[in-house]
């Protein structure tokens, strides 16, 4: 991992109110989490360090993360089981993984997991800190200037992160709430599952884009769920969504 940062690096991020953002950060290598907690510091951040699922839980109760950096493979509860525990304490926090494993096959179970993007060692900082600022902009930590978008009764807020069909608001996650974005902001046109790759996940997963129509499933069960279906999909081509005619 390498410090310092680039002067191109990306912009510092603050919370709406002007504080910091805060990350905890939990791997069971201590030199690397010390590392992690320098290099985010020095971006601005407020950090958190715990090395272990146990100890994170405790962490997390007081510190309040607005993010989460978790080593896949712990010892005893490992990263995929801790963020399923931090969860039930904050439903919606997104989450980074780290871990020393680098086939696809690993990344899409982090994903599958509930993890918003993965990272594999050995890592540079100016990418985590790239990937972590993706991140907490997508689930709407720090404050945003865009507009409503609509698309016949369906309503997503980019500034509030609240979506809603015929005035029933629909939770979604972050990730569910940054593709349904997506959809929107282009109605009526077919979009890729490359496309939406590299725009909601920002990865190449060598071909497999099976992530996609896991989440595109996700999102037709809360949108179109015993209404008529908006979300679309044109067989060889990609997904589209469109108001009902």
């Amino acid at each position: 991992m390498s410090l310092p940062f680039h002067a191109n690096g990306p912009d510092k991020l603050t919370r709406p109110g002007g504080e910091p953002i805060r990350a905890l950060v939990v791997d069971d290598e201590p030199s690397l989490a010390d590392l992690m907690r320098m290099g985010l510091e020095l971006a601005g951040w407020e950090i958190a360090v715990a090395h272990d699922g146990q100890a994170a839980l405790k962490t997390a109760r007081s510190f309040h993360p607005d993010v989460v950096v978790l080593d896949v493979m712990m010892p005893g509860m490992d990263g995929v089981e801790l963020l399923g525990r931090l969860r039930t304490i904050y439903p919606e926090i997104p989450a980074l993984f780290l871990t020393a494993k680098d086939a696809v096959a690993d990344r899409l179970t982090g994903l599958h997991a509930g993890g918003d993007d993965y990272v594999t060692k050995p890592f540079s900082m100016e990418e985590v800190l790239l990937r972590l600022h993706r991140i907490v902009q997508r689930a709407g930590v720090t404050a945003s200037n865009s507009a409503e978008l609509a698309v016949g009764d369906l309503v997503l807020n980019r500034d509030t992160r609240e979506v809603s069909r015929a005035g029933t608001e629909i939770a979604l996650t972050s990730t569910e709430f940054e593709l349904l974005q997506f959809l929107m902001e282009n109605p009526r046109h077919v979009l890729s599952k490359t496309r939406i790759l590299d725009r909601v996940w920002d990865y190449d997963f060598g071909g497999q884009s099976n992530i996609v129509e896991l989440y595109i499933s996700y999102l037709r069960k809360k949108i179109d769920a015993d209404r008529e279906p908006m979300i679309h999909t044109v067989r060889g081509a990609g997904y589209v969504v469109k108001p009902c005619t």
